[in-house]
């Protein structure tokens, strides 16, 4: 990439843990999400904010445009799932969803992402993933079909 290549690209990225199974423990999630975020730094993008609940998590990034952003996901889902294994964290089978969301943002929405993500479990006192994850897809204008969609939408 030229040093002189400039950008501004804002992306949350939603997954979900396999049929949304509410696996991720308070205990430690916390060094998930460090984990998460040293492979997102290793990959030289940066960690704007990163939560979530039980079954599922939110992150924003600044990403740079090499980024390809299947190829990070994939690998945070699968070192995060051998991390997982590794430290015995869960004692059931422990597995991502397939597929994510990924939403772009202008650089002013910014702060107002971070607030959503930082606020993930009061947030979801109040509306399901399911309503959130629809809700996405449709503020931003994203063609689905349901029977596509994770398995508890099926």
């Amino acid at each position: 990439m030229s040093s002189r290549t400039f950008s501004q690209i804002y992306i949350q990225i939603v997954f979900a843990v396999k049929n949304r199974k509410a696996l991720i423990d308070p205990s430690w999630k916390d060094e998930l999400y460090k984990y998460i975020t040293g492979i997102v730094r290793s990959k030289e993008q940066k960690m704007l904010a990163i939560n979530g609940t039980s079954d599922h998590i939110h992150f924003l990034i600044g990403m740079r445009p090499s980024c390809c952003l299947s190829d990070l996901v994939r690998e945070i889902k699968k070192s995060t799932d051998a991390f997982i294994k590794e430290k015995r964290f869960s004692s059931f089978p422990f597995q991502w969803q397939d597929g994510f969301g990924a939403f772009s943002y202008g650089h002013s929405a910014v702060s107002n992402v971070i607030q959503y993500i930082q606020q993930q479990q009061e947030h979801h006192r109040k509306k399901t993933f399911k309503e959130e994850y629809l809700t996405f897809l449709r503020k931003f204008e994203i063609d689905f079909k349901e029977e596509h969609l994770f398995d508890w939408l099926k």
